[in-house]
């Protein structure tokens, strides 16, 4: 059996939100009495955050200056009590590796895997001091199984998969625990907000799959349709306060079927299987 974390104060740091997972977490979260700080970038968001009673953060993971202000801004409001983080805020950039630019991808893992790490960085010494801490890091079933056209986005969160079971361990032994949350469909805005950050700097038009990436960000714009495997953000918000508030956090939390599915068939599936069910997004 691993070892029993302590409580932590009730005062949590929830990036990325404006609206999907991170609005749903900072809801649930309040509902089960915590202290929430969310954060967002953009002015109208913040104000909206305001208004419904929150004490919001501005923050842009992107943006190095930005990290080091929303921490301090955090510890700020908490009284220094901040007793976790919630590393939420992501984007997923669309496109075969092929026609990424180095500016697409590294704007990729700026906002998905840098931020997350240079903020919960800044925050450790905090959580050090204090003898206990949470770090949630919201990745993907795409951080477990690789899907083409969204292959730097799969990257940038088996990269922040790879960053998390190694800060697990190096924290175990100060009482900082480590939990990794792997949705699968959410319906959020998700799509539509990763197809107007896709656009950014990259040409849909050109190459083999210029008409593809043409239907498809057409298909992300229209809105997501509701189905039998899609969850609403409330159902991460459910695991993310597990991760939160358990004695014994797991180390990863799946959240539906197809998450657990994808997780199943990457530790037991040869390649060869998992191509073969994923070669038909490729199509032209």
């Amino acid at each position: 059996m691993g070892k029993a974390f302590e409580a932590v104060e009730r005062h949590v740091l929830v990036t990325g939100c404006s609206s999907g997972i991170g609005r749903a977490t900072a809801e649930v979260l309040r509902a089960r009495g915590w202290q929430v700080y969310p954060t967002a970038r953009r002015l109208e968001d913040l104000e909206r955050l305001r208004q419904d009673g929150f004490q919001p953060v501005k923050l842009d993971v992107a943006d190095p200056a930005s990290v080091e202000e929303a921490v301090e801004d955090v510890l700020e409001l908490s009284e220094g009590r901040l007793g976790a983080v919630v590393n939420n805020a992501g984007v997923a950039q669309f496109g075969a590796v092929e026609d990424l630019t180095r500016d697409a991808v590294r704007r990729q893992f700026e906002i998905n895997t840098f931020g997350a790490l240079d903020l919960t960085n800044r925050l450790i010494p905090h959580f050090r001091g204090q003898g206990r801490g949470r770090i949630v890091n919201v990745s993907s079933v795409y951080g477990r199984v690789t899907a083409p056209m969204v292959g730097c986005y799969c990257a940038s969160k088996y990269a922040l998969e790879a960053f998390s079971d190694a800060m697990r361990i190096e924290l175990r032994a100060e009482g900082i625990a480590v939990s990794l949350i792997e949705p699968g469909p959410i319906f959020s805005e998700f799509r539509t907000k990763s197809a107007d950050h896709s656009v950014v700097g990259f040409d849909m038009g050109a190459g083999r799959f210029g008409a593809r990436y043409q239907r498809r960000m057409a298909k992300a714009k229209a809105g997501q349709r509701r189905d039998l495997f899609t969850r609403p953000p409330e159902a991460v918000a459910v695991k993310i306060a597990h991760a939160l508030e358990s004695r014994h956090p797991k180390t990863r939390y799946c959240v539906t079927v197809p998450a657990y599915l994808g997780a199943f068939l990457r530790r037991f599936a040869p390649d060869s299987l998992l191509d073969l069910m994923l070669v038909k997004s490729a199509r032209v």
